[in-house]
């Protein structure tokens, strides 16, 4: 291969890195966030908990994160079937 054909090879790969970094993006602006991880430890035992919406009760030692109580509510109102 000569000397001309490798400045062609180059000079093509050159306007392809050109193109791509001219491109524009066609979805939603990428934002760029510093990456972290939810965590909750049981106060009562010390394990190791992922937070998840709902979560209630320790599955290790039963210990209860949080108390739910119904009260009435827009949609659906609180009924005494004692």
């Amino acid at each position: 291969m000569s000397s001309t054909d490798k400045k062609k090879a180059q000079t093509y790969v050159e306007q392809l890195k050109q193109k791509a970094s001219e491109q524009e993006n066609y979805g939603a602006e990428i934002k760029y966030e510093q990456a972290h991880m939810l965590v909750c430890d049981c106060p009562e035992c010390g394990a190791g908990r992922a937070l998840v919406d709902g979560l209630t009760i320790c599955a290790y030692c039963g210990f209860k994160f949080m108390t739910v109580k119904l009260s009435n509510g827009i949609h659906i109102k609180k009924t005494n079937n004692s």
